[in-house]
């Protein structure tokens, strides 16, 4: 397998989990949740593709363990990065920072990654204006479809999780030609 040059950040909340199906704690820990169509295969698909991946959500670290492990895709990511931990949510530039750097990666680092999310305000915005490419995953008509801002418009929308892998492949391929040109 080709190593690949693109890394990929995802949120979980209605990008990998249906946040409608969410079961909660006492304290607000979510403690289980269904999937979104397709998410377990793309997941899958992209691990099986050789991509690495990092969870970047605003939340409880303790309720991503909980819902990854649930679906037994917890391995599959290197490093998860909570707004709980980062005492800050998306758009900061901190929670996408504090990604990079669990990654050991900079922000010069930040044109190789991608941003996988359901919420242009949040995923999009945050991620672009750190140079991270922003793919909207625009299943659910829970959160807005349409950018609001520039800031907010995404690099590139997809409607089901299975899209998202071919899109990767291509833009990793474009990424590794770049990366040859200035080499």
């Amino acid at each position: 397998m080709t190593p690949r040059h693109l890394l990929v950040l995802l949120d979980c909340g209605d990008t990998l989990i249906d946040e409608s199906t969410q079961v909660f704690a006492e304290d607000g820990t979510v403690l289980e949740a269904e999937m979104i169509p397709g998410a377990l295969a793309m997941l899958h698909d992209l691990d099986e593709a050789g991509f690495r991946l990092a969870l970047v959500a605003d939340g409880r670290t303790a309720s991503f363990r909980n819902l990854l492990a649930q679906h037994g895709i917890l391995d599959l990511f290197e490093t998860l990065t909570c707004s709980d931990n980062v005492r800050h949510e998306k758009p900061s530039p901190r929670m996408f920072k504090a990604a990079l750097g669990s990654l050991d990666l900079g922000t010069e680092d930040a044109a190789r990654c991608v941003m996988v999310g359901n919420n242009l305000a949040r995923d999009i915005a945050g991620a672009r204006a750190l140079g991270i490419t922003g793919v909207h995953l625009a299943w659910t008509p829970r959160y807005p479809r349409e950018p609001a801002t520039e800031r907010e418009r995404p690099d590139h929308t997809i409607m089901a999780p299975g899209e998202l892998l071919p899109l990767l492949e291509r833009l990793d391929v474009l990424l590794r030609e770049a990366e040859e040109r200035t080499a």
